[in-house]
């Protein structure tokens, strides 16, 4: 038997030893969940963007230090939602929450950037999510894993996390903040290709919100 088979005509992907219906089934129900976060963020997020007294509300004092509340809650809530994660409806709340209150992070975002960047960005965001989840799904048929890269990934965040932390008191300049923004960039495609590879071999059939929560972090 090929590698090549087509699941969907009853094959299994490599390695894997179940029906693949139900995998078909599972991540169906994931991307579901995905796009309505993301349809979710995109209304949001133009909501604070084109409303005048929002936009300019964040724009103060007080509005960057509500900013960095709802960050901190956004982290609290994505933690406590481990907890949740095979509790319905609890788990179904909880990434309500998280979704709202990181779309409205995303939309801070925009308030300080300009129209044409982030339409720059997004474009550029949508054709490397939609390459690379269309490259994992190829080559986990014919046989890649890519479950090595954690790793390499879990490293990168750390090393990324404390140089941020650094440039934040101690300023190293453009070309510095130039290959940390590089270095994430290729962090987060790593993190797409990984968590991408998880949902289809690995993540069990109760874990669909968490699937959909860690590609969703990863296209934001």
């Amino acid at each position: 038997m090929g590698k090549d088979h087509d699941i969907e005509a009853g094959k299994h992907y490599p390695s894997q030893m179940e029906d693949p219906q139900l995998r078909w089934g599972f991540i169906r129900k994931v991307y579901s969940i995905l796009t309505l976060q993301l349809l979710l963020t995109v209304l949001i997020a133009s909501i604070v963007v084109l409303t005048p007294r929002i936009n300019q509300f964040f724009r103060t004092q007080t509005g960057l230090i509500v900013y960095l509340i709802i960050a901190i809650i956004t982290i609290i809530v994505l933690l406590v939602m481990q907890l949740f994660m095979n509790r319905h409806p609890h788990n179904i709340i909880m990434l309500g929450l998280f979704t709202v209150m990181f779309s409205v992070m995303v939309g801070v975002s925009c308030v300080f950037s300009k129209g044409k960047i982030i339409m720059e960005a997004s474009l550029l965001t949508s054709v490397m999510v939609v390459s690379l989840t269309l490259f994992t799904f190829w080559a986990a048929k014919r046989g890649y894993d890519f479950n090595f890269l954690w790793p390499f990934l879990f490293c990168t965040l750390i090393l990324v996390l404390i140089f941020s932390i650094i440039q934040i008191f101690f300023p190293m300049g453009s070309l510095v903040r130039m290959i940390i923004s590089f270095v994430v960039a290729l962090l987060y495609c790593g993190f797409i290709i990984y968590d991408t590879d998880n949902l289809i071999k690995r993540c069990s059939y109760d874990e669909y919100i968490l699937a959909a929560t860690m590609l969703y972090i990863d296209m934001g």
